[in-house]
């Protein structure tokens, strides 16, 4: 259990806001399986100033995702200060500042982890926001833009009293994007250097490695983002483990496939058939890592475009198992 301003998190496990897949179905869906708090996609400051539709699709949510973040992206202060206030006017529990992004259309306007390299603008930022609401302001950022930059140890002090109260730190550079392995020294680092709470991330995709990242960076919560892709249930596995030092059985391939569906069929209902399975395509493709023949499984989803369709390969799938 942790606090953030006023904001209780009763799990200490979070699901990382990831684009084009943390929409408000599969936060849910994360949060039926325990994740303590749930944040969206990164939303566009500039895009909801300019009354951008997919912008403001982005901000929606329920009542049963709290708490839940909305993570706002942009290196213009006072931009970004006009558009919290606007997210604010939506009441979610928590505002994140998207300092970590890679992607070369999101660096290359100064966004995401191209703050990092400007400490005294990203700090500029979090004041900003922070005086435009009242609900708690955090970060999520990574190791540094690269190692001749400034570090995340070095930035967060400058971030906490520009009136940041939270931090999540992302153990790569932006240079390695996902590569490699996390370095978890620096939330570490991070941890010693401010009094605020702290979230790991990177490298979270076991019980085991969630107690381990707790115990050696003394961080107060763990972020699990890529490990969650069509294994929502490590949030279950990692908070029970967290908790009762147990380990829960895995899912069974009944399960995995019965949740796959009923994922699609949400999707389904919200952008239409054709829509929602082209959606799904990469998420089913997640669902069925490791499945028997995966590889020709996912082609034949590729180019399944009907809920019948993708009922009928996975049905297939289960008969390949009982084999």
């Amino acid at each position: 259990m942790l606090r953030i301003g006023h904001v209780l998190i009763e799990n200490p496990v979070a699901l990382s806001p990831m684009a084009g897949v943390t929409n408000s179905i599969f936060r849910r869906i994360c949060k039926a399986m325990g994740a303590g708090l749930v944040i969206t996609e990164m939303v566009s400051s500039k895009g909801l100033l300019y009354n951008n539709r997919r912008t403001e699709e982005l901000l929606a949510f329920s009542e049963e995702e709290r708490p839940i973040a909305i993570q706002l992206f942009g290196s213009e202060p006072e931009t970004m200060g006009k558009a919290a206030r606007m997210v604010a006017a939506l009441e979610p529990d928590l505002i994140d500042i998207n300092m970590g992004c890679p992607t070369p259309k999101i660096v290359k306007n100064g966004d995401g982890a191209a703050l990092m390299r400007d400490p005294d603008l990203a700090a500029r930022v979090v004041e900003s926001v922070a005086a435009n609401v009242s609900c708690p302001v955090t970060v999520k950022m990574r190791r540094g833009w690269d190692e001749n930059s400034p570090t995340a140890a070095e930035i967060a002090p400058l971030l906490v009293k520009a009136g940041a109260q939270g931090l999540t730190i992302h153990g790569r550079y932006r240079e390695q994007f996902y590569r490699g392995k996390a370095d978890w020294d620096c939330i570490a680092a991070v941890k010693a250097a401010v009094d605020v709470p702290v979230w790991g991330n990177g490298d979270v995709d076991s019980p085991d490695a969630a107690l381990k990242m707790l115990q050696e960076t003394g961080c107060d919560g763990v972020m699990i983002g890529r490990s969650a892709l069509g294994n929502p249930w490590i949030f279950r596995e990692v908070s029970h483990y967290l908790r009762w030092r147990e380990y829960l059985p895995k899912p069974s391939l009944r399960e995995r496939l019965d949740l796959a569906l009923a994922h699609l069929e949400k999707e389904v209902a919200v952008l239409g058939e054709l829509a929602g399975v082209r959606k799904m395509r990469s998420q089913l493709a997640w669902y069925t890592k490791g499945f028997p023949q995966a590889a020709a499984v996912r082609q034949r989803l590729n180019q399944a475009k009907s809920v019948a369709e993708v009922r009928e390969i996975l049905e297939d799938c289960l008969n390949l198992e009982e084999v």
